[in-house]
């Protein structure tokens, strides 16, 4: 959460998507409310925000343009589930791109023999 004020902040434009994964309020109240609060600020700076936040997290709702919902979960398997919605949709713009998600440019076999 305080990374965001040591330079991310200024390349914020309006109208610009901002995907913002939102810890849960459950397992960590503090951080939780410092996100938000980013949120704010970015939102404050036109940006439109994407959050991924877990199911029945009311607090982001007044702020963010859309919310992706992960199933509630131990803390452990939070980040796995919350790059999924992150994944489907990079899938979907490589796509929309044209771009062969299965064969990324500059990709090559590597081999180390020790």
């Amino acid at each position: 959460a305080g990374e965001l004020k040591h330079g991310p902040i200024a390349l914020i434009e309006p109208g610009q998507p901002v995907f913002v994964i939102v810890p849960s309020p459950r397992h960590s109240p503090l951080l939780h409310s410092k996100v938000v609060s980013n949120i704010q600020e970015i939102r404050a700076r036109g940006a439109r925000i994407i959050a991924v936040a877990e199911e029945g997290d009311a607090a982001v709702l007044p702020y963010a343009d859309e919310v992706l919902r992960i199933p509630l979960a131990d803390p452990l398997f939070e980040p796995l589930l919350a790059v999924v919605p992150l994944h489907i949709f990079a899938m979907g713009l490589a796509t929309a791109k044209g771009l062969d998600v299965d064969q990324p440019r500059n990709l090559a076999k590597s081999v180390t023999v020790e």
